[in-house]
């Protein structure tokens, strides 16, 4: 900030009601503000040699000079607070402090305060008092602030007590947003259980009853459907697989034309910016220490760090872990106001308004990142253009070898994020997200809207989205390693929860299917057809497929007597060169040395994908009673073999 304001009574013409006040203003620049750096030696507070060492440091990062200091544990908050009054010239406030008008933040709105870390605080006449948690930004917001409040002055506070004061007064408000943030034309929350399931009843009656009037022509119809979208899909995969092997991922032509032209128009500069990272955790407290202690291994500067632990308000379990870690000062709690909709998005949402990076990573609980992850992820960025909006990292399991299901969801796995995903940004397609290892841009984010806190698979919907607004998503060459799920039971409902998601998300982006062709174009439009609803028709009528391996037994097939042989022997070719592709490109997919071995499980995989099948008849019922609801998936329970040395302790009793 270059000016502070000192408001003596005396100074202002105050109505009867105005509040006393001996603050801070004077509305002319200064010139002669003493560096913090400097205050702080002159009051003992901080070595000489402590501080070219840390301004060294500064040089190099889009940090503030004060949340290294703390971070690096070289100065006390107290400190800290007392330096920056006196290079202000402004008095201090506290969640405590009196004469607050709560009106005033509704002037300028919740979500500006938080993101501008300014509270409007009361009125002294004709100008407005401002508590900044951030005072060297308070110039760079003046002009939005007098726009919306006029004349302002500012005094301190700090980011905690500014949140705390936030959330005291405008609770409600932020939840109703966090639920609401996304637009309703691209949000799911416009169908109803009711008549949305009334139709999908309705139409499921309709295809029963013509099953019954005319059993072998409603069979003919849907296995010729069937086969043409396996026929379609599989030569997709195939596409992806010879796209990978083929050319080198780079970003889009014109994405690096436009990144040549407008590169000083990056948010990231070639400094090191500020990274929050959002972790949800939800009645899972055995996972707090190991995640914590993984979280403690990334590499990234401390100080550049912004770790949210996500937690539900009424999960009292995992909150009372929580509260017994010695947390580091670059982790924070964030807790969740408790409402009916409990939604992984709906938490990111909520987190997002906290944080404090200017990129927005998100992490699931029992996630094991590689430690120099978010180095590779911040020059992925750097390098690329102003519609880099997403950055992917690949998902691995570190129980694969738990038991048979686990090695399939392994096999699984490899093939989609390191062959199946890549080559489809490699065809220019719109990219699904994965749940966990995204990193955004957070401007683009916001804009946005965030996640869809209705959606339960919030993650491809927002692939979606930003390939329909004109961004891209960069697949990155970073493991971040999971639990596979491998119990049968449990693995059936989390995929029916995937499978329910992509049937929302098809339903949300085609009400309006002709601007969702303007917005992806043709080739995208199909891509983005054969990703979901592609992947709901073979799981559903996956029976119909599985009857031609009749044929391998003599036992005919029920449609001998309607098509003659030579039919029947494409429909089996195009099954049998299906099944053929998925082994094919699960056997590249291990190419690795630490999963090779599972190649011998390839096999395995007829048994796995049926499980599939339960999982979207699940889902189909779950569309007709509760679309929205999250069946959530534990975790903790295959996953201490991944832990080496504990990093953070419980606090002794």
């Amino acid at each position: 900030m270059a000016q502070g304001v000192v408001l003596r009574r005396q100074h202002v013409r105050q109505r009867p009601d105005t509040p006393p006040l001996a603050l801070v203003v004077s509305r002319r620049k200064s010139t002669s503000r003493a560096p913090l750096g400097q205050i702080l030696v002159e009051m003992g507070a901080l070595s000489a040699e402590d501080l070219v060492r840390v301004l060294e440091i500064q040089a190099h990062q889009a940090s503030f000079l004060g949340d290294i200091l703390l971070t690096q544990g070289l100065v006390t908050q107290e400190d800290l607070t007392e330096a920056l009054s006196r290079q202000y010239g402004a008095a201090h406030l506290t969640r405590n402090s009196p004469h607050r008008d709560p009106a005033l933040m509704d002037h300028l709105g919740v979500q500006t305060c938080l993101a501008m870390h300014c509270l409007p605080w009361a009125r002294a006449g004709d100008v407005t008092i401002v508590a900044c948690a951030r005072p060297a930004e308070f110039e760079r917001h003046r002009t939005r602030l007098e726009a919306r409040l006029g004349p302002v002055a500012m005094v301190l506070i700090s980011e905690s007590d500014l949140h705390e004061i936030v959330l005291r007064t405008r609770r409600n408000r932020l939840k109703l947003w966090a639920e609401s943030c996304v637009a309703e034309s691209e949000s799911c929350r416009r169908i109803q259980s009711r008549g949305f399931g009334h139709v999908l009843l309705g139409a499921l009656l309709i295809l029963g009853i013509l099953t019954l009037l005319a059993p072998l022509k409603v069979l003919l119809v849907l296995t010729v459907f069937t086969t043409v979208v396996l026929a379609l899909s599989s030569g997709l995969k195939l596409a992806a697989a010879i796209s990978v092997h083929r050319r080198p991922l780079t970003p889009e032509p014109e994405a690096r034309a436009e990144s040549a032209g407008k590169s000083g128009q990056s948010i990231l500069r070639n400094r090191k910016p500020v990274v929050s990272i959002l972790v949800p955790l939800y009645h899972e407290p055995r996972v707090v220490p190991r995640l914590i202690n993984r979280l403690s291994r990334l590499t990234w500067p401390r100080e550049l760090l912004d770790v949210l632990l996500v937690v539900e308000e009424d999960d009292h379990a995992t909150r009372e872990v929580l509260r017994q870690m010695d947390l580091p000062r670059w982790m924070r709690v964030i807790p969740v106001p408790d409402a009916p909709l409990k939604t992984k998005p709906r938490a990111l949402n909520y987190a997002m308004l906290f944080a404090r990076g200017t990129i927005i990573g998100v992490y699931d609980a029992e996630d094991a990142p590689a430690p120099d992850q978010i180095h590779k992820v911040v020059r992925c960025f750097q390098k690329g253009s102003p519609k880099l909006a997403c950055v992917q990292g690949v998902l691995d399991f570190y129980n694969a070898r738990s038991n048979w299901l686990s090695r399939c969801f392994t096999i699984e796995y490899a093939t989609w994020f390191r062959i199946i995903l890549p080559g489809m940004q490699r065809l220019g397609l719109a990219v699904p997200l994965g749940g966990t290892t995204l990193f955004f841009r957070r401007d683009i984010l916001e804009s946005l809207g965030g996640w869809d806190a209705h959606n339960v698979t919030e993650d491809a919907d927002l692939g979606i989205r930003l390939a329909r607004h004109g961004y891209y998503t960069q697949l990155l060459d970073t493991v971040t390693q999971e639990e596979a799920n491998c119990r049968a039971i449990p693995w059936v409902k989390q995929r029916s929860r995937w499978l329910k998601g992509y049937a929302v998300t098809w339903l949300v982006h085609m009400r309006a299917p002709r601007l969702l062709w303007r917005q992806l174009g043709a080739w995208r439009f199909f891509g983005m057809q054969l990703l979901f609803l592609g992947t709901l028709v073979q799981f559903m009528f996956a029976p119909l497929l599985w009857s031609f391996w009749l044929f391998f037994i003599g036992l005919g097939h029920p449609l001998a007597g309607v098509l003659d042989t030579t039919a029947i022997v494409a429909f089996t070719a195009v099954f049998l060169t299906s099944e053929a592709i998925t082994l094919s490109l699960g056997f590249l997919a291990l190419r690795g040395r630490a999963h090779r071995s599972l190649r011998f499980w390839l096999p395995a995989l007829h048994a796995y994908f049926p499980l599939a099948v339960l999982a979207v008849y699940k889902a189909l019922w779950e569309l007709i009673s509760a679309p929205f609801y999250w069946d959530k998936t534990a975790h903790g329970e295959h996953d201490a073999a991944c832990d080496l040395v504990p990093v953070v302790a419980l606090r002794s009793a």
